[in-house]
């Protein structure tokens, strides 16, 4: 009797291990599977605070168009990051100096930084998220279709003011220039005019792209430089050196007239800001916003330039 009790307790206990695998089996697999869920949404969701992320004007309008893409991406949605102009140069500064957490800019920061600054480069970390391209534009009354780069020179040193010693009609030429702290008049005079201009007399200096759209759009005579970003009809763009000013020509590098858009940190960016540089770099933001904005990814580029301006294929 008692040997046939031993066996009936020994089979109910084997029946109630079973049961309890069973159990902790299924249960290891859902745990597996939301950990793996909950550690996605979790491990993003968790990520909160502000960016600020200044500089640059010819970036900006790409900035600004990502970074509300990725506030309304539920796994950034701690995230507030704002976007400010001001130049490359303020970028650099501001980020150098800490007022913000990226410094937006269209040259090098060994390009700003020099002498007795040269530290405060070595202490940013570049992260190249497109290349932008600028042109020559004019008001669109004006017939000349392009420009030499000794024409350009003569004319953004004041030694022509006339459309008609560079082809055109008898007609006052007017300048529409970028401040010296922009990144923009820098790789426009260090790649279109081989040297730095003088602020002339007589001409028009505006702190953003889109005011000397607007200005040389309006004003007879104007002439002007804008990131491919900024042109629309309401401008004509000249050709350089007899190449025209478009995407082919930049990636080959046949038109010289060209900048990466930098995005520096001071020092390794923090989860935040590698978040949100991660996103700018991404396929979708490559293939899509950079394209659109009239950039052009990184990637495409055939020929690459370091800060000294020297080109490598």
């Amino acid at each position: 009797m008692k040997k046939i009790l031993f066996l009936a307790v020994a089979v109910m206990l084997t029946v109630s291990l079973a049961a309890c695998g069973t159990k902790g089996e299924t249960g290891s697999g859902n745990t597996q599977n939301n950990g793996k869920t909950d550690t996605q949404a979790g491990g993003s969701a968790a990520l909160s605070g502000s960016l600020l992320a200044a500089g640059s004007t010819a970036l900006q309008p790409l900035v600004d168009q990502v970074s509300k893409k990725f506030m309304a991406d539920p796994k950034y949605s701690g995230i507030t990051v704002q976007v400010q102009g001001g130049g490359s140069g303020t970028g650099l500064t501001q980020v150098s100096g800490g007022q913000a957490d990226i410094g937006n800019s269209d040259i090098y920061a060994e390009e700003k930084f020099k002498d007795a600054d040269a530290d405060k480069a070595k202490e940013l970390v570049d992260h190249q998220v497109a290349v932008v391209a600028m042109a020559t534009v004019v008001n669109k009354d004006i017939t000349v279709d392009n420009l030499t780069k000794q024409q350009l020179v003569d004319i953004f040193t004041g030694k022509v003011t006339n459309w008609k010693d560079v082809g055109g009609q008898d007609e006052k030429i007017t300048i529409v220039n970028r401040p010296s702290s922009s990144g923009t008049r820098k790789t426009f005079e260090k790649y279109a005019l081989g040297t730095k201009s003088e602020d002339l007399q007589g001409s028009i200096q505006e702190d953003s792209s889109g005011t000397v759209k607007k200005l040389v759009a309006e004003t007879p005579g104007a002439i002007g430089y804008l990131a491919f970003s900024y042109i629309d009809d309401s401008v004509k763009t000249l050709k350089y050196d007899g190449v025209e000013p478009k995407e082919e020509n930049v990636v080959t590098g046949d038109y010289p007239v060209w900048a990466y858009e930098h995005m520096y940190t001071k020092g390794e960016p923090n989860e935040i800001a590698k978040a949100f540089l991660d996103y700018m770099v991404s396929v979708e933001v490559q293939n899509t916003d950079v394209v659109e904005l009239g950039y052009i990814p990184v990637g495409k580029m055939q020929v690459k330039r370091d800060a000294a301006g020297t080109i490598t294929k």
